[in-house]
């Protein structure tokens, strides 16, 4: 079941959502931390929220913010402590943009 934002952005623009699920060859940093030469944006995103779960990396008196051990530090530009907000832009930042095909 999609969140009703997720099925308006999906029906209001479609590429949108080609984008969150492309298959990408990865940085060697992410591909090291996904353990996958490809993924799309999406799963990618979903494996690093994951993996925070799995490790605690949440802060326990401010669930917002994001402890990053090495290896998260390692996909999240060495910081040490990332919003929550911020993570789907730092997870974009290893995901080059693919130019648009003259039609």
């Amino acid at each position: 079941m999609l969140p009703q934002r997720l099925k308006k952005t999906i029906t209001d623009n479609p590429k949108k959502l080609a984008n969150l699920i492309d298959l990408v060859n990865l940085p060697s940093p992410v591909r090291e931390f996904v353990g996958q030469s490809q993924i799309s944006r999406l799963g990618c995103f979903m494996r690093v929220w994951s993996y925070i779960k799995e490790n605690n990396l949440q802060d326990p008196n401010n669930k917002n913010l994001v402890n990053c051990d090495e290896k998260l530090k390692s996909i999240l530009l060495g910081k040490s402590r990332v919003e929550l907000a911020e993570l789907p832009a730092l997870i974009k930042l290893h995901f080059p943009k693919v130019p648009k095909s003259a039609t």
